[in-house]
């Protein structure tokens, strides 16, 4: 077995593709290396409720389509594309989300468990606004702007996601910012 010869941790992800095509079972470190930062993701996206079936459902469907990686791009990038897609299928529960969120103040993706406490005070002041905001963009813009913002991808992670070309993605984000920056109060700056 090709994994046992080389510690999984050593080989780069298109490899692991490729050895996972003879032993399945090396799948399984593809999962460990990205499932942490796709599930926070899909989990500020979707709620918590939906994050464990998508993410799931997006490793499922990147294993039985594994065959199909030509190592074009960034395995990553292309894992994200397909929950990008998956994503998509649930835009319109996504939508009706923000809907909600903007008109109760209440964020229905928030678990109760703050990662970050600066970021929850600031999104609780924008709270429903910044909802507001994001149900008011095209689905693509929403998700270009919050790959970038959750997911801290660059722009070209961005667009191998997507399946869109750099200057596309760059124009989407550039878009989505200046409709959030006109839908949302501009902060105080005293110096």
């Amino acid at each position: 077995m090709a994994v046992v010869s080389q510690a999984p941790g050593e080989l780069g992800d298109a490899e692991i593709v490729a050895v996972s095509l003879r032993t399945p079972e090396a799948f399984g470190e593809l999962f460990r290396r990205h499932a942490p930062r796709l599930h926070a993701y899909v989990r500020r996206r979707l709620g918590p409720v939906l994050a464990d079936d998508l993410v799931s459902e997006a490793f499922a469907t990147a294993f039985r389509q594994r065959g199909r990686f030509d190592g074009r791009a960034e395995f990553g990038a292309w894992l994200w594309g397909i929950a990008s897609n998956l994503i998509a299928k649930h835009h319109r529960h996504e939508t009706r989300m923000y809907r909600a969120f903007a008109r109760t103040g209440v964020d229905p993706a928030e678990d109760g468990v703050a990662e970050r406490a600066g970021d929850r005070a600031a999104a609780a002041a924008l709270g429903p606004e910044l909802a507001k905001a994001l149900a008011s963009l095209s689905a693509q813009e929403r998700d270009a702007v919050l790959l970038l913002a959750w997911a801290e991808m660059s722009y070209g992670e961005i667009a191998a996601a997507l399946g869109l070309p750099l200057g596309t993605v760059k124009a989407k984000i550039h878009r989505a910012r200046t409709k959030l920056r006109k839908a949302l109060p501009q902060e105080e700056n005293d110096g």
